[in-house]
């Protein structure tokens, strides 16, 4: 049986997902506010999508261990964007001397789909542990 304390582990690792996702969201508010010069922007945003893809993608691999359930995002991790996903966290993490490495463009090559596939599996993991935590007695 999984441990509150495996469960609040895991849940370290989705708050570093969400702070990568925060600052990623907040960088593109800001550009639309006031546009950001065009290179800057792109390493930027790159920087917090990239790192917040990575990080999420250790959750999917920790919720697997622990055998966690939930119905939807069981039903979000029946896809074959999880492999591309996780391709994109090894080019993240592990240095590719192709700036255009496939390990990004397979994932990204579906832009809006994936982006939104990812946006909603990180909300159901943020629901799954906001409920968690408000029943573990951990926070």
């Amino acid at each position: 049986m999984v441990q509150d304390a495996e469960i609040f582990n895991l849940y370290k690792y989705f708050i570093w997902a969400d702070r990568m996702k925060t600052a990623y969201d907040a960088l593109l508010d800001k550009n639309i506010q006031e546009p950001i010069p065009r290179a800057k922007f792109e390493m930027e945003s790159n920087l917090y999508m990239s790192y917040w893809f990575g990080a999420l993608y250790v959750v999917i691999e920790g919720w697997k261990q622990l055998h966690l359930s939930d119905r939807k995002i069981a039903s979000l991790l029946d896809s074959p964007n999880v492999n591309l996903l996780r391709r994109y966290r090894n080019g993240v993490f592990h240095f590719q001397r192709d700036y255009f490495d496939e390990r990004f463009l397979s994932f990204l090559r579906d832009g809006i789909n994936r982006i939104e596939w990812t946006r909603n599996l990180h909300h159901e993991f943020e629901g799954y542990f906001s409920e968690w935590a408000e029943g573990s007695g951990f926070l």
